[in-house]
């Protein structure tokens, strides 16, 4: 069994502030035996793609870096393997949103830089991030194989697919989608239930369990041009036939879950949808559209 912790807390702007928050909480993670720890999308940091300013690329760090050098001596001391989500200069100019896996021997195993970037009210990402290059490969550590994808693209079913065909034993999701505090109650319960159904069902059609980590807590919008997002929490695990693991509230919350990888060998044994693809009948998926 795998034990795994999903780390969510609230951010603040002053920096130095949730980097010890988040130092705390891995330590007590791993004190409480985790072995995998889990944050969320763009930790160090407010969730600064609200409004479009350009200073906030001075949060950007490069990779290897600063962050990368903190958490690996993290994850080395530990003896703890780390995922974590940081805004990356690569160039000037050239930023990614990308997710970095330490090892437990402190060493940098490998990135992702997310491939899906939002452009929507409140979460304007394109100004800031270039997509993601790396593709679709899982991150070789010394507790499994993990398929790292980052927020928006949890809602699409080939990143998840293409993940499970290059071997990840689990899907990894850091997150930071919030409501509108404008939006009715049955609106915001309907888009919590939606996220929940999509990844549960890349659990399902992959055969692999899932963690989802998203931050929680209110944030101003900067720009004053809307009334902030609602980050909604409820970071969960679930199985590989979508069965729930944990789930945790609205609230902050270290959640703590022992995830059994074998299972999902024994769950593609008797449902083996990898064997009943039909590869020589997809024709078009790479395409945007098709017309008739």
């Amino acid at each position: 069994m795998l034990q795994a912790a999903l780390i969510s807390h609230a951010c603040a702007t002053d920096l130095q502030a949730n980097r010890a928050l988040i130092e705390e909480e891995i330590r007590a993670a791993a004190s409480q035996g985790a072995r995998l720890i889990c944050l969320q999308e763009l930790h160090n940091t407010p969730y600064f793609c609200q409004v479009e300013d350009t200073t906030c690329f001075d949060w950007a760090e490069p990779i290897p870096g600063p962050s990368t050098a903190w958490l690996g001596k993290l994850a080395g001391a530990l003896e703890v393997v780390i995922v974590a989500s940081l805004f990356e200069r690569r160039a000037a100019g050239l930023y990614h949103n990308t997710a970095v896996v330490l090892d437990a021997d402190g060493s940098l195993a490998g990135r992702y830089r997310k491939m899906h970037i939002p452009d929507d009210p409140g979460f304007y990402e394109k100004f800031y991030f270039a997509p993601g290059d790396l593709g679709f490969c899982p991150i070789d550590t010394r507790v499994g194989r993990l398929g790292v994808l980052v927020c928006w693209d949890q809602w699409y079913p080939e990143a998840a697919r293409l993940m499970a065909l290059r071997g990840a034993e689990v899907l990894i999701y850091p997150t930071a989608i919030g409501w509108d505090p404008r939006d009715s109650e049955e609106e915001q319960a309907r888009q919590l239930e939606a996220w929940q159904t999509i990844q549960r069902a890349h659990a399902v059609a992959n055969g692999l369990p899932v963690l989802s980590i998203n931050r929680v807590g209110h944030e101003p919008d900067p720009g004053g041009q809307s009334a902030g997002i609602r980050f909604w929490g409820h970071s969960f695990a679930c199985g590989p036939q979508g069965e729930w693991l944990a789930r945790q509230g609205e609230a902050a919350e270290t959640l703590l879950v022992e995830v059994d990888l074998q299972h999902s060998e024994n769950v593609r044994q008797i449902w083996p949808y990898f064997r009943d693809r039909r590869v020589d009948a997809y024709t078009g998926l790479e395409q945007r559209w098709l017309e008739d």
